[in-house]
């Protein structure tokens, strides 16, 4: 029994490590400098993108079945009175994935890449409350993969193109990411099979 658990901790890690790199290796190819000779290689520009999103979807798929796998290996003890945090942490995520996933908004323009910091959010809310190997894992890589990204992305915000119609988006944003929040945090436990309490 101890043989086939310690099987199944280093089968999963290794499914959910490979998904990571899958995921990580063509989101990471601007900041190794290998974006333009993949785009090169992959003309016209739809194959690079085809290709791109291919091992992406693939490197998601392992990280899912990973993390589904691995067994509870505790790596440290977070402090359950703290854990609402988390939730405060969490509030703001998913206004900027949907200021990222759309334009012309405020927030777009000073944050830049909202998406990265929303991700960077959902990670470290993540890491805070959840001590095992596989959360460790998928958080912790996610954490320092958004915050390496928007730093290596960063540009000053450029305020020469701001109209008041923006602010609209923006309370768009604030008003559709509030709704999904509240909606995440209600059915939580249905869609990732553990529940949410303050």
């Amino acid at each position: 029994m101890e043989f086939f658990r310690e099987y199944l901790v280093v089968g999963s890690m290794v499914v959910l490590v490979a998904g990571l790199i899958l995921f990580f290796v063509p989101h990471s190819l601007r900041e190794f400098g290998l974006r333009d000779a993949a785009l090169g290689r992959l003309s016209p520009e739809g194959a690079y993108k085809g290709a791109f999103s291919l091992v992406s979807l693939l490197g998601l798929g392992l990280v899912i079945w990973g993390k589904s796998l691995a067994p509870f290996v505790m790596v440290w003890e977070p402090v359950f009175e703290l854990r609402w945090i988390s939730h405060y942490v969490m509030m703001p995520v998913f206004c900027l994935v949907m200021a990222g996933v759309g334009r012309n908004s405020l927030t777009r323009m000073v944050t830049r890449h909202p998406m990265l910091i929303g991700v960077f959010l959902w990670a470290a809310a993540h890491v805070w409350v959840n001590g095992d190997l596989a959360s460790m894992l998928l958080f912790g890589s996610f954490a320092l993969w958004s915050a390496v990204k928007i730093f290596s992305l960063w540009e000053p915000p450029d305020f020469r193109d701001f109209r008041k119609s923006m602010l609209v988006q923006d309370f768009l944003y604030l008003a559709t990411g509030s709704l999904l929040y509240f909606a995440v945090f209600v059915f939580h436990g249905e869609l990732f099979g553990v529940g949410l309490a303050l």
